[in-house]
């Protein structure tokens, strides 16, 4: 198997990317393919991540967009900017299970605080991530963000965002500075 992300490319994710996009974030996230990878929630959810009415709205957004990460003309990964003022959130991030503990996910986000500094003249980074994944924060924490101990809570009975296995289930606000990209742009 050739995990090498060398040959990666990054653009903008166009409506005819949704089927893959969806396909992508599924086995990234959900089922028993999502356990060949580190980021399973299979243990915690059910049901589905996503739906391609929910990866068009990322798409569509004025606010945003739907970055995907292709290696040799193939989505492998892809993930959400979303513009918040003088910050940017991080979200719908998904790595191709086969890919993962490549380096190909420290490649993404360091492209996407690239991009949200550089671009959009964000000074902070945002995310948010289910409050038992410490695997996952702990992750993110190398990667310099820290938690900031603000909770959501989690949509329970909107299946949209998959059929909890769970009752105790909330999002924390993770956040990490960025280095001054300018003043922010329209």
């Amino acid at each position: 198997m050739d995990t090498a992300p060398d040959r990666i490319t990054f653009r903008d994710a166009a409506e005819t990317d949704v089927a893959a996009l969806v396909t992508l974030i599924e086995s990234a996230y959900r089922g028993d393919t999502s356990r060949t990878g580190w980021t399973t929630e299979a243990d915690i959810l059910d049901g589905r991540r996503t739906d391609p009415d929910g990866v068009r709205e990322v798409i569509a957004s004025p606010a945003g967009r739907l970055v995907v990460v292709e290696q040799d003309g193939e989505p492998v990964a892809c993930c959400q900017l979303e513009r918040r003022g003088h910050a940017a959130y991080f979200g719908m991030f998904a790595v191709s299970p086969a890919l993962q503990g490549a380096g190909l996910g420290k490649r993404i986000i360091a492209e996407a605080e690239r991009r949200v500094t550089e671009e959009w003249g964000a000074d902070e980074m945002q995310m948010t991530v289910i409050s038992v994944r410490d695997d996952l924060i702990a992750w993110y924490e190398r990667r310099g963000y820290r938690r900031t101990g603000r909770m959501f809570p989690f949509p329970y009975g909107d299946e949209r965002f998959g059929i909890p296995l769970r009752d105790d289930l909330q999002f924390e606000l993770l956040v990490k500075q960025l280095p001054a990209g300018g003043a922010l742009r329209p």
